[in-house]
């Protein structure tokens, strides 16, 4: 929004100052991710600039490290641990996160606040006290080092994204719309799916998508539940810096970067289209 003609000299002060204050923080926040970057298309085996790369000459760059990622049996073991282990997480976590927003959207159920509270607690404990808690509880129920353990345990923290988009969604849900379908003898199924479902389908999606990236990300719980067999791309990540670093972690990096790029601008899609939908824009 540009700033009013008459606007005090404070005011204007103010408005350029707070604009600067943004752009530090923003290139704060964005210039390790740009670095890590053209690091990914080193062609010697460092993470630093070299003087090739700095004169833009073409023989500093490569892809092989790349090719390493995409070649590498490791990489790939993990890659599909991640991608299995996530989805399935996600579709966990969507339907019960889902299932909660709307039993919480009703305006007679009771307790409502300490439902929310316990349902979002995993957003809030600290991630090792939660793995340290899920590895002792998995140990004694023999869910521990076993792919469905590490889903279990990554839709226990997913759901909390699910519920809050979800809810979100419900804020502006207008309820006369279930009593009119109920008025021409829609059933409850019905009027859920025929109704209800469209219109929160932006937020079940986006909240999907949070819990999917949560998945995807996470690195801490797996190694406490899991094993080697369960190892994910962030815990091959974790590992390859601390015992044999290589560039290829930089190109795993910069295509992680792109992946969550692609899923933000779906989110914000999502609620650009629900917010239509609602008739808020």
């Amino acid at each position: 929004m540009a700033i009013p003609a008459h606007a005090s000299t404070g005011e204007r002060i103010w408005y350029y100052t707070f604009r600067v204050i943004c752009g530090c923080i923003f290139f704060f926040l964005i210039a390790p991710i740009i670095v890590v970057i053209p690091l990914s298309f080193n062609a010697v085996p460092f993470f630093t600039f070299t003087e090739e790369m700095l004169s833009f000459d073409p023989a500093g760059y490569s892809i092989k490290w790349y090719q390493d990622f995409f070649t590498n049996r490791n990489w790939q073991g993990a890659v599909s641990n991640s991608f299995v282990i996530a989805i399935f997480a996600t579709l966990i976590s969507t339907t019960l996160g889902t299932i909660a927003a709307l039993g919480l959207s009703r305006s007679e159920m009771p307790a409502k606040t300490l439902i929310m509270g316990v349902l979002i607690s995993p957003m809030i404990v600290p991630v090792i006290i939660a793995a340290a808690g899920m590895f002792f509880f998995y140990s004694d129920i023999g869910l521990a080092s076993t792919h469905f353990g590490v889903i279990l345990a990554h839709a226990a923290l997913g759901t909390p994204f699910v519920v809050i988009t979800v809810t979100a969604t419900l804020v502006g849900f207008d309820q006369s719309l279930i009593r009119a379908a109920a008025t021409l003898g829609a059933s409850p199924t019905v009027t859920f799916f025929k109704v209800i479902v469209p219109l929160i389908t932006p937020g079940v999606i986006s909240g999907a998508l949070f819990a999917f990236v949560t998945s995807f990300d996470e690195v801490v719980v797996v190694q406490f539940v899991g094993s080697y067999q369960q190892r994910t791309i962030p815990w091959a990540m974790f590992s390859g810096l601390r015992e044999q670093i290589s560039p290829t972690i930089l190109a795993v990096a910069t295509l992680l970067v792109a992946l969550s790029i692609i899923m933000l601008t779906t989110v914000e899609l999502l609620r650009r289209r629900s917010d239509r939908i609602r008739g808020l824009s």
